[in-house]
């Protein structure tokens, strides 16, 4: 089922959704052992990461402390052919993404990919995520320098080696060689349509599991104010 057909057209037809409840990891998951530090002074840097509908993954880094703004976009394929039409056929190589601008100052770039392994998405399956399936919807780290790559390609053999998913991670760390910002009615999807049954089942309750997992990071309010 199209991801815009479940949310927007479904319900007024009366056609249950094939959703599931929100991807949350089951324990606390550990620090990165491997990070990069702090900076000394306040700057701004981006992570692009690719975890499922674009929505959902937006929100929960909204909602980051240290985090100045997300956007959704198209990472992994070619720049011709980074719309919504296209990357939903599943043929054009990209993955929906987010691009993160945080404050290195404030949070780590390792901070953030705990955030993503522990309640932005599963890292666990393949090529899909709850009721979206394809390629598309991989899970995926597009680093942008080695340093990124050290941190991910570290954590996931430390979250690997404690065991703390009953299935082996698949996500992806590969190369970052462009993003795309999607369409504009992708951006702030979940602050604009909070009351959709696909946000509700699917994405709200990753912010819940934001904030009661990891209350350190979480604030209130949309990313601009962090």
């Amino acid at each position: 089922m199209n991801r815009l057909f479940s949310a927007l057209i479904a319900p007024a037809l009366g056609i249950a959704l094939a959703g599931c409840s929100s991807y949350s990891s089951a324990t606390p998951l550990p620090d990165p052992a491997v990070d990069l530090p702090r900076a000394s002074v306040s700057g701004l840097q981006t992570a692009v990461l690719a975890g499922g509908c674009f929505w959902g993954v937006e929100g929960v880094f909204e909602h980051v402390k240290g985090v100045t703004r997300v956007v959704s976009g198209y990472a992994g394929g070619k720049a011709d052919t980074a719309s919504y039409d296209q990357v939903s056929t599943g043929q054009t190589g990209h993955a929906e993404s987010v691009r993160i601008f945080y404050d290195p100052a404030r949070i780590s770039y390792g901070q953030l990919l705990k955030v993503f392994f522990s309640v932005a998405h599963d890292p666990t399956e393949l090529n899909r995520q709850g009721p979206d399936t394809g390629s598309q919807y991989r899970s995926a780290i597009f680093y942008a320098n080695a340093d990124q790559k050290r941190v991910a390609d570290g954590y996931i053999a430390q979250l690997q080696s404690a065991r703390v998913f009953p299935s082996r991670i698949v996500t992806q760390v590969v190369p970052l060689n462009g993003f795309y910002d999607a369409e504009a009615y992708h951006q702030h999807y979940l602050d604009l349509h909070p009351d959709q049954p696909y946000i509700v089942i699917n994405d709200l309750p990753k912010i819940a599991d934001l904030r009661r997992q990891l209350p350190s990071l979480y604030v209130d309010g949309q990313s601009g104010m962090n």
